[in-house]
């Protein structure tokens, strides 16, 4: 009987040798994100998208964000005194320039990002005057498969600045 309870301790351990050798985990290489790289090319398009309103190429607009982009917007008197005024404007983008102040931007993947920050809107309301608005902004960014550009896909605004 001592001799069987040794062949199955040492029948026992080579089973469980074995297992471990086949039950290694397999990894694939991750790829290496240039940070510095993409931070900059995030600062690009947030400059490029700030100039193209400044020089109200408002046709422009749409190549710095995604097609299923969703943005919600302020929600202050301010807020909704100008959306009020767009409207009477047939809807028309209507700001005369947007100064953004990213505090933190985030590259989560090769290909999300978020940036978060207050920005100031400028438009010349109806009576000629020019309104300056405040906001703090939360934006997830993605980088378009095909061009390799970071566009807008996600914004959450609050007229509320911190």
């Amino acid at each position: 009987m001592k001799h069987f309870a040794y062949f199955v301790l040492i029948l026992f351990s080579f089973s469980c040798a074995q297992k471990t050798e086949h039950s290694e985990i397999e990894t694939s290489p991750v790829p290496m994100i240039d940070v510095q790289a993409e931070l900059g090319a995030i600062e690009e398009t947030r400059a490029a998208f700030q100039l193209a309103i400044k020089e109200k190429r408002y046709g422009d607009l749409a190549q710095y964000s995604t097609d299923d982009f969703i943005g919600v917007s302020p929600g202050s008197v301010e807020w909704l005194e100008y959306k009020k005024e767009r409207e009477q404007k047939l809807g028309m983008f209507s700001y005369d320039s947007i100064r953004m102040r990213p505090e933190e931007t985030v590259i989560v993947s090769d290909s999300v990002a978020y940036d978060y920050g207050t920005s100031s809107v400028y438009y010349t309301n109806s009576k000629g005057e020019s309104v300056e608005l405040f906001d703090t902004f939360l934006v997830i960014l993605k980088k378009d498969k095909k061009s390799g550009a970071w566009k807008i896909h996600r914004e959450v605004a609050s007229s509320i600045i911190e």
